[in-house]
């Protein structure tokens, strides 16, 4: 999978057989103020795409625990 920064391409794995090696993926984490704002779009727009309602639920769900994380800060990049 290719990761949308470099510096996360070493320690955040999925097997291939998940996600295949050239697929671009996006992270977001708990820290980023804009991840469950992002996350919370997302899960509006995958319920109006038809999207299996618990994969909906649990990403709002994961947008609260983000939204909770204790630590934040502005999206940034490594120096």
């Amino acid at each position: 999978m290719k990761h949308g920064r470099d510096d996360y391409n070493a320690d955040i794995q999925v097997p291939a057989a998940v996600i295949p090696a050239e697929e671009p993926v996006f992270l977001l984490r708990g820290q980023d103020r804009a991840a469950a704002l992002t996350v919370r779009i997302w899960a509006n727009l995958a319920e109006l795409l038809g999207a299996d309602p618990r994969v909906v639920a649990n990403a709002r769900r994961h947008a609260d625990r983000m939204e909770a994380w204790p630590v934040k800060k502005v999206p940034d990049t490594p120096e």
